[in-house]
């Protein structure tokens, strides 16, 4: 079996074409984001001409980032498989079970809210913009971002992944090893580290089987003891991301490539008008030599000065280039303009409060333009990062472990991205048009209420626990009203008797034995 800086050396070969646009479309945007020596101390870099590349790219990235994973909402259902329902699972059980799946998404959501996820995603939405491509790893203690200069990915004839290899440099004390190595290894061929160095190159190979995945870790060509794992086929803490594929590619291509031409004219016009504004900025005098005037003395006269000379013998140097330069200010707004929408750098209406309707077509206008985006990136990443996140919390145990042939989890990311909110509407409209149509007494006689609450609950995500009353509570509320109200009726029909002549003593003796027996439980004796 080869080993894993070989099988690197091997697949790096085919990524070259790949990591040289990035490179490229790097330097045009955001350089900082993938560089092509990367060392461990301060390197600089070159500063575009234009800020628009930089510009569209945190604005698109934050825009796929408020469509996958929305803020306000979950990006995701748990869903009851409908074939199961009254076969295995009981339909009066559907409420309770909706409560149970919206309870496990919060926790789900708040677990995300807690980690540093969200960072992780967003630099990886970046790399993607720019680059294409993107390594994303799933550990215990977080997220990690792979650029595409430090992995490798092989696929097959059907995109799936069989391969991924990284490379990263880890300092020798944290893996244990010596921080000089022996004298045989500067000619040793296995050793891609020179002698003295404090970090050495680790390769992570992950392959997948029939079985599922597993990996190990490599370096100076010897498998590192605690480096072996496992996981399912689909559970995978391995995302390798594409932003636009292209059929028999192992890498994908980014959106800065699709409008490299035009960034690389912008680049080219902003350089134009910048040197050629801070020329014909620059002030020049011109004194004619046989003048009077001298360069000394204009040159060393203040502000208000009187010198000797004539106002002929001077001039002044200008850059006749203003047509050129309207010209190419006439091209520049142009490519902004387009550049602009290909970014989706739009004017939204600022507001304290964006209505739902607003969010669904600002998604749908990404959709519209991204074609499809939304689609790849659920199907490479969302699934699978949600399988992962619910595997990994369902092993220590923070979420209760769900029922794979039962429960489906459903993304709702995209143009769907109001999550159950949209149930709530289908609900609230269903309710609304029967009260309408029928008018309120067919409500009464005709829904449940009990199962409406349920349902308005589980589709606001909203904990029902201690807020609404159960069903024994309120038979148990209703019982004492009922014997309250018998209380107040037998009071009331007592007050009305103590003014006839039935309950007065002096005309009705037998009344007051009736009395005291009520009073005191004592019946009189016979005389």
């Amino acid at each position: 079996m080869k080993k894993a800086r070989q099988r690197y050396n091997e697949l790096s070969s085919h990524r070259e074409q790949f990591l040289e646009v990035a490179y490229e479309c790097a330097e045009l945007t955001i350089p900082t984001l993938i560089m092509r020596n990367e060392t461990n101390n301060y390197q600089s870099f070159v500063t575009p001409w234009q800020s628009v590349g930089a510009k569209g790219v945190t604005t698109l990235s934050s825009k796929l980032m408020l469509g996958l994973l929305p803020p306000s909402t979950s990006f995701f259902k748990l869903q009851l498989d409908d074939s199961k329902l009254g076969v295995e699972i009981p339909p009066e059980a559907k409420s309770e079970l909706d409560l149970s799946f919206a309870k496990i998404e919060r926790m789900i959501m708040e677990s995300i809210a807690a980690s540093t996820d969200r960072v992780q995603i967003f630099a990886a939405l970046k790399h993607l913009v720019v680059t294409g491509n993107a390594l994303v790893y799933m550990n215990k203690e977080g997220m990690k971002v792979y650029p595409l200069n430090r992995y490798c990915v092989e696929r097959d004839g059907n995109g799936e992944v069989i391969e991924i290899i990284t490379k990263e440099k880890v300092n020798k004390k944290i893996l244990g090893l010596p921080e000089v190595d022996d004298d045989n290894s500067v000619n040793d061929e296995s050793s891609d580290d020179y002698s003295g160095s404090k970090d050495v190159d680790v390769y992570t190979c992950v392959k997948r089987t029939d079985k599922g995945w597993h990996w190990h870790q490599e370096a100076k060509d010897m498998i590192l003891p605690d480096s072996v794992g496992k996981a399912p086929l689909d559970k995978s803490p391995w995302l390798p991301l594409r932003f636009v594929t292209v059929d028999g590619e192992d890498y994908g291509r980014s959106r800065v490539e699709e409008f490299l031409g035009d960034l690389k004219s912008l680049e080219a016009l902003m350089q134009a008008l910048v040197e050629g504004s801070a020329a014909a900025a620059k002030v020049v005098f011109t004194v004619s030599p046989s003048a009077t005037t001298k360069p000394a003395s204009l040159a060393n006269a203040g502000n208000g000065a009187i010198i000797q000379g004539r106002p002929d013998d001077v001039g002044v140097v200008q850059v006749g280039k203003t047509a050129d330069f309207q010209t190419a200010f006439q091209l520049v707004n142009v490519l902004e303009r387009r550049l602009a929408e290909a970014f989706l750098v739009l004017t939204v209406r600022q507001s304290e409060r964006t209505t739902a309707e607003e969010v669904r077509m600002t998604q749908m206008e990404l959709e519209r333009q991204l074609g499809g985006l939304f689609s790849l990136l659920t199907t490479e990443f969302l699934i699978p990062y949600l399988k992962r996140k619910m595997h990994t919390l369902t092993k220590s145990k923070q979420i209760p472990s769900v029922p794979s042939n039962l429960v489906k989890p459903t993304i709702v990311a995209g143009i769907n991205a109001l999550g159950r909110g949209q149930d709530r509407e289908a609900l609230v409209q269903f309710i609304t048009t029967i009260a309408q149509t029928m008018g309120p007494e067919a409500l009464a006689q005709y829904l449940n209420a009990d199962e409406a609450i349920k349902r308005l609950a589980a589709a606001q995500g909203i904990d029902i626990l201690n807020l609404v009353k159960s069903m024994e509570e309120r038979n148990a509320e209703q019982q004492q009203a009922m014997q309250a109200q018998q209380m107040q009726s037998l009071t009331d029909q007592a007050g009305q008797l103590a003014g006839t002549p039935l309950m007065d003593p002096s005309k009705n003796p037998e009344i007051t034995d009736a009395i005291n027996t009520m009073t005191t439980g004592n019946v009189p004796q016979p005389q």
